[in-house]
């Protein structure tokens, strides 16, 4: 892979870092990876590069850095533990300014000859739909977001293609968190959801006891035709 780590500026005068995975032709979409609260671990940097691999140009940037720069942990409980404590002490509104950042930077990358869009997951999820909701991006993946269902507030904002993935069995989001984002987006054609039958939270990551491979197949397919459309 061609793939190398960038600096990015920030709003408030400073610069944070970001996985950068370009496509075999050197040019594309543009697509923002957000990561888990793992960091951007191998995980996250794999889901870079098969994405590059499939035409975009990708950044996944450091959502961590104003607490510990570069943060990369495994699935083992120590580090999940560390995990959690990033995720509870991330500044939300600096977050969201930092993805409108990226979005910035990664629109001005020679490389990036079209539209620019989103994919989220888990903690990463929320935040690529309040990163919908700035206007900074042209298209939005949400895999199971938790706490979307606690900001509905800002869904009528959100005028760019949005997709959803949620796992029927999450112990995380309850079914009726899902009923009520699904309510906050009922007559929004630009809004789709997609429940995956008999899996739990994080079925998409191969590094985690939950991941499902048809499940993670199935939403990935979705996804890549989803943007294909909306970022063309």
């Amino acid at each position: 892979m061609n793939a190398s780590t960038i600096s990015i500026p920030s709003h408030d005068g400073q610069t944070f870092d970001a996985y950068l995975s370009l496509p075999p032709r050197g040019v594309g979409p543009g697509l923002i990876i957000i990561q888990e609260i793992w960091g951007v671990n191998e995980h996250i940097r794999s889901v870079a590069d098969q994405y590059a691999l499939d035409g975009y140009v990708v950044l996944a940037p450091d959502m961590f850095w104003r607490q510990q720069p570069r943060v990369d942990l495994q699935y083992t409980e120590s580090d999940t533990q560390f995990a959690y404590q990033y995720m509870q002490n991330l500044d939300g509104p600096n977050a969201v300014n930092d993805l409108v950042s990226t979005a910035q930077a990664l629109r001005a990358r020679p490389e990036v000859n079209g539209k620019i869009g989103s994919v989220g997951f888990c903690m990463g999820g929320r935040l690529s739909y309040a990163l919908a909701s700035t206007g900074a991006t042209d298209a939005a993946v949400c895999y199971y977001g938790g706490g979307i269902q606690s900001n509905l507030g800002i869904a009528p904002n959100i005028q760019v293609p949005i997709l959803f993935h949620y796992a029927e069995l999450d112990d995380h989001i309850p079914a009726t968190a899902v009923a009520s984002v699904k309510e906050a987006f009922a007559g929004n054609d630009k809004a789709q959801f997609h429940i995956y039958p008999g899996v739990g939270h994080g079925f998409n990551c191969w590094g985690r006891p939950m991941f499902n491979q048809r499940a993670a197949a199935l939403a990935r397919g979705r996804t890549l035709q989803w943007l294909s459309e909306k970022l063309a």
